[in-house]
């Protein structure tokens, strides 16, 4: 009596790094390229210095907040003098040029964004190419997860949230003051806009993270019994649907933003004036 063997399973063996049809490497090119330039000009503005806070109107950079550096006091553009240190000063002048302005901030925001879900996928696939893209082969011999140094630190996600969303307390103090007229009083130009505009969708991005929406609806067991945090629940999960774009959008309101005071306190270009 002879005996039928079961076939032996065994992964296919495909030589093609992948079957994939479509221009599957549009995706990371694209992203380490935005990634990139982001990254240089950013560097350059943080460790710039100057063109960072327009007092007659009361604009200040978001790279530059809060503005922590001696210089930041007594800041004078076109005759007009004003503090851009909201919160004091701890750093003397003579770290100008070697640490940001914004120290207290700014490593607490690029480990928020760093950390974040969808940055994760972005620079995983266009700076490690791990992988590049789904149903491509992965080019690593191995991997391990975020369990091991430094990938573990990606869990510390949640506290970094934290962080940021204090941070967009201050920069939201920062777009109120920019209601400020040239002669002390109310007003509204330009750049009051374009700073408004950057700090709703900062605040759309950090509370369609999904560390937020955990945090006003996890670890319940009956949402009928938290019908406040259920409501805020399902608002953070529709803005989270959308959390890779508000991270995008966001590096660009960044950059216009900043621009724009760069050019205003530079006497480069007027602020275009709608009251006062």
């Amino acid at each position: 009596m002879s005996t039928v063997e079961a076939p032996t399973k065994s992964r296919a063996q495909i030589k093609e790094r992948t079957l994939r049809k479509d221009n599957w490497r549009l995706y990371p090119i694209t992203t380490f390229v935005i990634f990139t330039a982001w990254v240089v000009y950013a560097t350059i503005r943080a460790f710039w210095g100057a063109a960072f806070f327009v007092p007659q109107y009361h604009y200040l950079t978001p790279f530059y907040s809060p503005c922590l550096n001696d210089i930041c006091n007594n800041v004078t553009v076109d005759g007009h003098t004003g503090d851009a240190a909201e919160f004091g000063t701890f750093l003397p002048a003579a770290t100008r040029g070697w640490i940001p302005f914004a120290a207290l901030s700014l490593p607490f925001l690029l480990l928020f964004r760093l950390t974040c879900y969808y940055y994760r996928k972005a620079y995983y696939r266009a700076f490690w190419a791990s992988p590049q893209a789904c149903g491509v082969r992965e080019p690593h011999g191995k991997y391990t997860g975020e369990r091991r140094f430094p990938l573990i630190g990606q869990n510390l996600h949640r506290y970094f949230w934290i962080a940021a969303f204090l941070i967009s307390l201050i920069n939201t103090w920062d777009a109120i003051r920019a209601f400020h007229g040239e002669d002390g009083g109310f007003g509204i130009g330009l750049g009051t806009i374009i700073l408004w505009a950057n700090v709703v969708l900062l605040w759309i991005y950090t509370l369609s993270c999904h560390s937020c929406r955990h945090i006003v609806g996890g670890r319940l067991k009956n949402f009928s019994k938290h019908p406040v945090r259920y409501w805020m629940w399902g608002v953070v999960s529709k803005l989270n649907q959308k959390h890779g774009t508000y991270a995008l959008i966001t590096l660009g309101s960044l950059v216009v933003a900043d621009l724009y005071v760069a050019l205003v306190a530079s006497s480069t270009i007027s602020d275009l004036r709608i009251i006062n």
